[in-house]
Parts: C-alpha cells; structure tokens; sequence
C-alpha cells in the first residue's frame, strides 16, 4: 500500500501548556532501511500529559507526541524481517518498539546489560522533535527509522485489544518482571489507571495469590476486578487504614510483593507500610518528577529488611510478550475495553484534558 500524499496530518505541540495544533508537514524520504507506517492507533497516555503540562525535561519542542502506536507497513526501501526471520510486507499490521539509537556499546548495553538506561537511547513521541521527522503517532504517517524493531500483530490478535493495553501492559511486563511475582504470592497494586490494571491482569495470570488494587474512582476499582483484582480499596480510606486493611486481607503479614504504579511520589512511602517484612516493593510509576516524600528509612525499609526496585522505560523483550499476551490472553483479559475515549487529530487536546481528569480509561488518538 503505497503511501501517495503530497501532506502528511500531524499533532505539533509547540510548548508545554500550549494547545495542540495539526499542522500538514512533508512525507519523509524512504532512506536506506526505513519504512513508512499509516497510523490506525496511537494511544495518549500519562506521559502525554507530563509532556503537555511541561513535567519532562528534555523534550524537543516542537514536537509530535504519541509512543505506543499501531499500524498498516506502507512504502520500505529494503526487505524488513521480523525476529523469526520472516519478511514484513506491505500491508502487514505493525507495532513498533518506541525506544530507537539504543547505543550497544556503552557501559550499561553491555555491562549493566540495562539497555534502558542507555544514555544514547531515545524514544518516539518523547524525545524527537519535528525537525527530526516524523517520529510521534499523533500523525497519519509515522517515518520508521532504519533499524527500528518491529512486532506482528498477529492475524488472531485484534488491535484493539492490543493498544487497549498499550504501553500500560508493556511498562506493567516490566514491572512483573522486576518484581518477580511468585505463585501463591500476595500482590499490591498501587494505582488503577492502564498500568495498575495490566499489573493486575498479569498478576492474576501469573497465580498470584491475591491480588489487591488500591486507587480511585469507583469505576476503574470495578473494572480492576475484572481485569483480575481479589480486593480493592478505595483513596476515600485514610492511608494508615489502607495499609491496616492489606495486613488484614494478608494475614496480618502484609503483601509479599507490592508494586507502585500510582505517580503520587507519597504512593511509594504507602508501598513501604504495606509490604511485608523481607517483601519486595517495585516502583514504576514515578516517570515525571512530581516532587519528594519523606521516608522512615530505619522504619520502612532497615527493620523490615524491604527489597526496592525501579522500574524504567521498556525494551525490545517487552513490547514482544506484550503482543504475544494479549494474543493469547484476549478472550480472558479485557483489555479492548479499557477504549473509552477515541479522537481524531483535531481533538488531540480533548484527549489529553480527558486523561489528566481521568474521565476515561484509556483514550487513542485515531487519525
């Protein structure tokens, strides 16, 4: 399917704060190795908000936003193959890993073995700007750079389902990675938006033996029942009392793991109360910086002998098990219907003003 259009319809923000203008902006050239994907989803997310409000430093203004997107492959300059060894084609529907330049010689690619801490790596939608291409979803075309890792949606998968869970699932795979949940275990989830809920999901699939989500409002506390939650509790409890009621669910033990996935900077001292001694806290919702929060390390975290990690962007790993889980996991895992906002490039700051007031779920930008 090749792409014939003079324009190409994109979202430019021009700075923090300002309102989100669609601008007709010249396709790219196909350079060696480079591909051109007709957008069909792109989700708008957390990050997206943090970028617009201005809470994350080096970002290229102006810039097109937009990390986690699905596609159909247009127009590519040389044969593409996927990890398997097989060709994409031309009408092949697509995600991509949104992280691209990772260095692969540097002290933390091939020491630490933490790509995502690569000082050389950047990330479409985040840290492009527009004079570099176009390298965000929030546009008709996105210009896949040479070398950037692409991921089959498979024909058993709808894409929906997959972007659905979007980079909430693929930064949740992580996370369960980092905390290494355990069969039988009992799970915290600090935080109900997209990320809480796949941390959910994957907890209930990995045979957690609870699974118990604390956030608000009511409605995303219901929807994380389904998502695969044994209790929740709700933000209209004081934080002592939530911490108290975990202890009671658990035995009076606290959680064995507890994972933060709330951006509330006091959400991760909760964590500290809650998780039980020699537990595991993971923390993967601190992306911006939204302040500090006094901690009693003696109390929180030396006495109870506490494990904490961080948890920080994705890989290639992720995003590929991300679309092998909700293929396989679709029928039982609602992901599809955390869609509860959809809007074209014209909306794009409807979109946004939607998640920062958390009226939907999950909202995707369909250009």
């Amino acid at each position: 399917m090749t792409m014939r259009s003079d324009t190409v319809r994109a979202v430019v923000l021009d700075a923090p704060n300002a309102d989100p203008r669609v601008v007709a902006l010249s396709p790219p050239a196909l350079t060696p190795g480079s591909a051109l994907l007709s957008t069909q989803f792109s989700e708008v997310c957390g990050t997206d908000v943090h970028i617009w409000r201005g809470k994350m430093p080096g970002v290229p203004f102006p810039m097109i936003p937009g990390h986690v997107s699905v596609g159909v492959l247009g127009a590519f300059s040389r044969q593409l193959f996927d990890i398997g060894g097989k060709p994409f084609k031309e009408g092949d529907l697509v995600t991509f890993l949104d992280v691209h330049e990772t260095c692969n010689h540097c002290f933390q690619c091939l020491v630490a073995k933490q790509t995502t801490r690569c000082p050389h790596r950047k990330v479409y939608g985040i840290t492009y700007g527009v004079k570099d291409g176009l390298l965000g979803g929030w546009s008709e075309v996105i210009w896949l750079k040479p070398g950037l890792k692409l991921v089959r949606i498979p024909k058993e998968l709808d894409p929906e389902t997959f972007i659905g869970g979007g980079c909430g699932l693929v930064t949740a795979i992580h996370a369960m990675d980092r905390a290494e949940v355990k069969l039988g275990q009992s799970v915290v989830v600090l935080g109900a938006g997209p990320v809480g809920q796949s941390i959910a999901a994957l907890s209930a699939q990995s045979g957690a033996g609870q699974v118990i989500v604390v956030g608000d409002p009511a409605s995303r506390l219901e929807f994380a029942k389904r998502m695969g939650a044994t209790h929740t509790i709700g933000l209209d409890m004081p934080a002592a009392d939530r911490a108290a009621e975990v202890r009671r669910i658990t035995g009076g033990r606290g959680a064995d793991v507890v994972i933060e996935a709330a951006g509330a900077p006091d959400a991760v001292s909760q964590a500290l109360d809650m998780v039980r001694d020699g537990g595991r806290v993971a923390v993967c919702g601190q992306y911006a910086d939204n302040g500090d929060t006094p901690l009693n390390p003696h109390r929180q975290i030396n006495r109870k002998q506490v494990e904490i990690r961080g948890v920080w962007g994705s890989d290639y790993s992720h995003f590929h098990r991300a679309v092998q889980f909700a293929a396989q996991f679709g029928d039982k895992v609602p992901w599809r219907e955390q869609v509860s906002g959809r809007y074209t490039l014209a909306q794009a700051k409807e979109a946004l003003e939607a998640v920062e007031r958390r009226d939907v779920l999950k909202a995707l930008i369909v250009p």
